[in-house]
């Protein structure tokens, strides 16, 4: 079987308001208040938790690894307790996501969020059974960029590893899929959307309206 493996931060969902959220409860226990700024911040926000935390505390001078170790899991606690309060679906995502599944493609996910926080988000959303296959940051022992958590991801859904494409939105996930060896859209409508065009992808993805007529472009 053919797979479409999605990244989920930044590419299925803006989930950067909420993550944005457990990061300043953090800077508040720091004494810092509020330092990150929802929307101006959403690109660092979608680079994960320990990224927020490491910008924060530059920003006041502060940064060293022990601290960001120390509130990482205070941050991922934060998170789970509101993890989709301002989190919000891009829009076709799930239209488009029914249509792929109608022409027969496996469908699936490739996040580096844990996978817990993964599945409760896509749970609370309404939208986990949609998905065949699921593979967090913590899934296996390598994360992306590493190509072995794609190949799960596809291998999960019930495809070929080599007949997938992963749909992303960062550098990340453009080297993901170089390195095994498929396919990659990028969507320009995140927060790093105008920076895609220079990774080079096989695609770049401006509306999901469009996604169903473009994958048997690059897979068949």
């Amino acid at each position: 079987m053919r797979t479409v493996i999605f990244d989920l931060d930044g590419t299925l969902a803006d989930t950067s308001g909420d993550l944005i959220a457990a990061a300043n409860a953090c800077f508040r226990g720091m004494g810092l208040g509020d330092v990150l700024v929802p929307g101006k911040d959403a690109g660092i926000a979608l680079r994960g938790g320990r990224m927020m935390l490491k910008a924060g505390l530059e920003r006041h001078g502060r940064f060293d690894a022990a601290t960001v170790d120390r509130y990482y899991p205070v941050l991922l606690d934060a998170y789970a307790k509101a993890i989709d309060t301002h989190t919000v679906l891009y829009p076709g995502a799930m239209e488009a996501i029914a249509a792929l599944r109608a022409r027969g493609y496996g469908i699936g996910i490739c996040t580096n969020k844990p996978q817990a926080l993964a599945e409760l988000l896509l749970t609370r959303l309404g939208i986990r059974e949609a998905f065949a296959s699921m593979v967090g940051a913590d899934t296996l022992p390598v994360r992306k960029p590493d190509p072995e958590p794609l190949r799960e991801a596809a291998r999960r859904a019930g495809g070929d590893p080599a007949r997938c494409v992963l749909i992303g939105d960062s550098d990340t996930d453009r080297n993901t899929a170089r390195a095994a060896e498929v396919p990659s859209v990028l969507v320009t409508f995140g927060p790093s959307g105008a920076d895609m065009a220079a990774l080079e992808p096989e695609a770049l993805l401006d509306r999901f309206e469009d996604l169903p007529a473009l994958v048997p472009q690059l897979i068949g």
